[in-house]
């Protein structure tokens, strides 16, 4: 008996000790997987776009809850997930690091770190899908938005809170005008979020690198979900880069954010459909597609000054085959955006860059989100191009004009030269707006078509040098005055008389 109450008090003993906490979770099992998803069994009360965990440190998010199975995206290479692996639910949504400590710095889609300078330290995460802001929470769009290219701020100009579609053929300049419109925000309050989506490696790691050279890559993030990278991705990569932009625009700042491009991630989101067996339709695109593409871009809004004031900016890009801007994806999302810069084959052959096509670009918030001083300028700009572009295929038929008619080819062709802009050299919008009103009062009209760009170029450098009062006013009163055109046309009266056309510099 002493023999059984002792062994009783030492079972009694360990009983009373015993603080072993359960670990309890809701677990599902693999039936199926392959081409970057899983058939998953068991998981009943999954929430969709949740996060879950699968085996080897694998994630995935759930996209099809349908009654007996739940079809998940698997984030990496899920080569190594089998049937009859356990999945765990995480009870979070798909989220990502925001804030400053992502400055500077190349990501994935999720957050984690591409450029090898250490783990990133933030501070806050956002879900990468939110509701976006509605109509009493937002304002019209009046604030511009400075891409320092003048063929897009006089006459297709972009807004704070807008969404500007830039479209055309791969290599006609559609990223060189996202990367301009970056670099122009230097020294301003607007942080840059680029998203690569579906690139090369090559192509992102030369355009992180002209970001960093030119002192841009101090207030931009770099989202990469490139070519080798699974369609997940792809997928989740501009969602992300949102999350990034809002984090600034709920807190009074400003973001850019530029996708590139949403033709690659809709074919993405197809692949991901296509094998989650969605039903196909246009194009085997699934029928949600529009809904994919306007759930990201509604994001982008000016805020009301009840909230803040804050904005997101988005930049996004197509790709088109053929100029064919009337294809599936193209049509969606011109009808979600708030404007289009179409850049055409032709013009960038022709030497015209930014390759802009006056007649087919259109910004839907028209002059409102404009200095005045460059509205003064540019409403006259628009309508002398469209004019001469019609001219001048009229004029190849080889019909007689009269004196009016020839010089107004005279002067068009002179302003799309004085148009023309390097890549890498966004300018100030008071440069714009002297070298735009230059040309639109006759004062490069007699200048040789080969000596208009060293024209504006000596332009830029008599007025910093020797007239520097002129850019001062425009730049400070914001608008053409009396009082600035005052300045301003003796000081290109001046210039024109010391410019040496016959100078071959």
């Amino acid at each position: 008996m002493a023999a059984s109450a002792s062994f009783e008090d030492l079972i009694e003993k360990q009983l009373k000790g015993f603080t072993g906490d359960l670990d309890v979770a809701e677990t599902g099992v693999v039936v199926q997987t392959g081409d970057g998803v899983a058939r998953v069994s068991g998981l009943m009360n999954v929430m969709a776009a949740e996060l879950l965990d699968l085996p080897g440190g694998m994630q995935g998010i759930a996209m099809n809850l349908e009654r007996d199975e739940v079809g998940i995206i698997l984030l990496g290479d899920g080569s190594h997930v089998r049937e009859g692996d356990e999945v765990r639910r995480t009870g979070k949504i798909v989220q990502v690091p925001v804030g400053d400590a992502l400055v500077g710095r190349v990501v994935d889609a999720l957050g984690r770190p591409l450029d090898g300078k250490g783990p990133i330290n933030a501070k806050e995460f956002r879900p990468i899908e939110v509701r976006a802001p509605g109509v009493v929470e937002r304002q019209p769009v009046k604030e511009p938005l400075q891409t320092g290219i003048k063929a897009v701020d006089a006459m297709t100009n972009i807004g704070r809170g807008q969404r500007e579609l830039i479209i055309g053929d791969r290599q006609t300049g559609k990223t060189a005008i996202c990367v301009d419109t970056i670099l122009n925000q230097k020294g301003g309050d607007v942080k840059c979020i680029y998203v690569a989506i579906g690139q090369k490696a090559s192509t992102v790691a030369g355009l992180a690198r002209i970001l960093e050279e030119r002192g841009a890559m101090a207030y931009t993030t770099i989202v990469v979900a490139g070519a080798a990278d699974p369609a997940p991705l792809q997928f989740l990569a501009p969602y992300a880069g949102t999350a990034m932009g809002e984090y600034y625009r709920d807190r009074k700042g400003h973001a850019l954010c530029v996708y590139d491009d949403l033709y690659r991630h809709a074919v993405a989101y197809r692949q991901l459909a296509l094998v989650l067996r969605r039903p196909p339709g246009r194009e085997a695109f699934p029928g949600d597609i529009f809904y994919l593409h306007s759930r990201l871009l509604e994001r982008a809004a000016k805020l009301s000054d009840e909230l803040g004031g804050g904005s997101l900016t988005a930049l996004p890009v197509i790709e088109t085959q053929e100029g064919d801007v009337s294809a599936y994806i193209p049509t969606n999302v011109i009808s979600i955006t708030d404007g289009q810069i179409v850049v055409e084959t032709s013009l960038f052959y022709q030497g015209v860059r930014p390759a802009v096509n006056v007649g087919t670009s259109v910004s839907r918030v028209g002059s409102s989100a404009q200095v005045k001083s460059m509205k003064q300028v540019a409403g006259r700009l628009r309508l002398d191009m469209s004019q001469y572009r019609e001219l001048e295929v009229f004029s190849k038929f080889g019909a007689e004009l009269d004196k009016a008619t020839s010089a107004q080819l005279a002067r068009g062709e002179r302003m799309v030269e004085l148009l023309k802009q390097p890549q890498y050299s966004p300018l100030p919008v008071e440069k714009q707006v002297a070298a735009i009103y230059a040309g639109s009062n006759g004062f490069v009209d007699d200048v040789p078509v080969g000596d208009v760009s060293r024209f504006e170029a000596e332009l830029y450098v008599f007025l910093d040098g020797t007239r520097p009062e002129v850019l001062a006013a425009i730049r400070e009163k914001r608008e053409l005055s009396n009082e600035v055109k005052a300045l301003l046309e003796p000081a290109l009266a001046e210039f024109k008389a010391q410019f040496n056309p016959t100078d071959k510099k």
